[in-house]
């Protein structure tokens, strides 16, 4: 009866096991809630955005000017 008590080896796997889920499970609780966060503040630009549409984004929104813009976007169509 030496070493079987409360369910034995058995038991030490199923407790091992249950002990890698929650690590597994935190892990992506974080991850998503990292993701949540950053795609609410407004970090994360559009993954496949060009370049162009980038600065067609930043003149809709006022934070570059006329002039700007054109000499950034002659830039831009040059390479």
């Amino acid at each position: 009866m030496m070493g079987w008590g409360y369910g034995g080896w058995f038991s030490s796997i199923i407790g091992i096991i249950f002990l890698i889920a929650v690590v597994v499970a935190v892990f992506f609780l974080m991850r998503w809630i990292i993701s949540a966060s950053t795609k609410q503040s407004g970090h994360e630009s559009g993954a496949g955005d060009s370049a162009l549409e980038i600065l067609r984004k930043r003149y809709a929104r006022g934070e570059i000017n006329k002039e700007e813009f054109e000499e950034k976007k002659k830039d831009l169509e040059k390479q």
